[in-house]
C-alpha cells in the first residue's frame, strides 16, 4: 500500500516539475555544465522523467529491472564466479 501512495506521489511531482519548470529551473540557476544537458530546464525534465518512470517501477515492484543497467556501470554491482580452488 505504501508502494503504491509514494508511487502516485511520485508521478504527480514529476508532472508538476514539467509543468512548472521555468519557475523551477529560474530557482536552481543557470550552472556551466548544465549546457551539457541542455540547460537548467532541460535538466529539470530530465529529472522529472526519471522520478516518473522510478515511481511506476516502484508501484509495480519492477525496480530491479529499472536499474540493471547501472549494476554494469558499477563495478561492485557485478557478481563475479567464484573459483572452485
Amino acid at each position: 500500500m505504501q508502494h503504491i501512495f509514494l508511487g502516485l506521489l511520485g508521478v504527480a511531482v514529476s508532472i508538476l516539475m514539467i509543468k512548472y519548470r521555468e519557475k523551477i529551473g529560474s530557482t536552481i540557476g543557470d550552472a556551466e555544465w548544465m549546457k551539457w544537458v541542455g540547460g537548467n530546464y532541460n535538466l529539470v525534465i530530465l529529472i522529472a522523467i526519471f522520478i516518473f518512470f522510478w515511481s511506476i517501477a516502484e508501484m509495480t515492484g519492477t525496480t530491479n529491472i529499472l536499474l540493471m543497467p547501472l549494476k554494469f556501470l558499477i563495478p561492485t554491482g557485478l557478481e563475479t564466479p567464484s573459483t572452485p580452488f
